[in-house]
């Protein structure tokens, strides 16, 4: 493939190529942070409180990561799922 002239494989030597694709690494790493995380704080919650419903588990599985991080640590103090539903109606 040729854009402006310029063939591929010359313009993966490009500054602006090469910035592309470091954001495309950093936002893929980010991506998968948020995913285990996701993963982490789902398996932790139903040992804390039980099975979780469909709606329960995708409301935490769109969660930015710094929320994750939060519900992670303020799982530790839950008693069931009322806690549960309480962080979630003050932190979303």
């Amino acid at each position: 493939m040729v854009i402006a002239g310029i063939p591929q494989e010359e313009l993966r030597h490009t500054r602006a190529a090469q910035d592309w694709l470091a954001a495309g690494r950093k936002e893929g790493r980010q991506e998968g942070r948020q995913e285990e995380a996701a993963s982490v704080a789902l398996r932790l919650l139903n040992r804390r409180c039980g099975p979780l419903g469909d709606p329960t588990s995708a409301r935490i599985q769109a969660l930015p990561l710094e929320q994750l991080e939060a519900l992670t640590e303020a799982l530790l103090d839950f008693h069931g799922p009322d806690d549960l539903a309480t962080w979630l109606t003050a932190n979303t």
